[in-house]
């Protein structure tokens, strides 16, 4: 395998060039991402287009599995138990024209509405479940890298950030999301 120099230039500094630096050991940046919401049935008065572009953080998304132990005469050993996935945050500006934050109270109240205090009866999980969530890593130029879906995305809390005369920053809506699968690789 061939080894890339991370600094190199046969000119040198004093030469007048500049070193270049190896662009291969690169990470994906954090602030290169959009996230995708495909909403199937659900009726929320917003496309996902507009919830995309209000997006500005996501939160880790993952699964955990719980340890299954088994004492043996002399030894303990794990297997694996049930896996679950780790509930979403994401945080969405609340802009005035594309009216986000209507759009993901509409969604949360078909899971509880508080105005009435009913529960979605889970009849028809196209009422309250989106298709998928895919949240896409990209490179510097935002050619898309790799992805993370979630499938069976629901939203599990609704809440916004606070009013403050102090600061100087735009308002928020922050919403946890559960789902029940999750698929991560190459973007197609």
């Amino acid at each position: 395998m061939a080894h890339e120099r991370i600094i190199s230039d046969s000119r040198g500094i004093e030469g007048g060039g500049l070193p270049l630096i190896s662009q291969s050991l690169d990470s994906v940046r954090a602030y290169q991402f959009e996230i995708h919401f495909d909403l199937g049935g659900l009726q929320l008065g917003a496309d996902s287009d507009k919830l995309t572009l209000a997006a500005k953080q996501v939160g880790q998304m993952g699964f955990a599995s719980e340890d299954i132990e088994v004492h043996r005469v002399n030894d303990k050993v794990f297997y694996p138990g049930k896996a679950s996935p780790e509930a979403l945050t994401v945080t969405f500006d609340n802009q005035y024209q594309t009216k986000v934050s209507e759009a993901l109270w509409k969604w949360y109240k078909t899971i509880y509405d508080p105005t009435t205090g009913t529960m979605s009866n889970g009849a028809d999980i196209n009422v309250f479940k989106a298709q998928k969530a895919t949240v896409i890593h990209l490179n510097a130029r935002g050619t898309p890298l790799y992805e993370t879906v979630l499938y069976g995305v629901y939203p599990k809390s609704w809440k916004t950030a606070e009013f403050n005369y102090g600061t100087n920053e735009f308002h928020t809506i922050e919403v946890e999301f559960r789902y029940d699968f999750m698929d991560h690789g190459d973007s197609k």
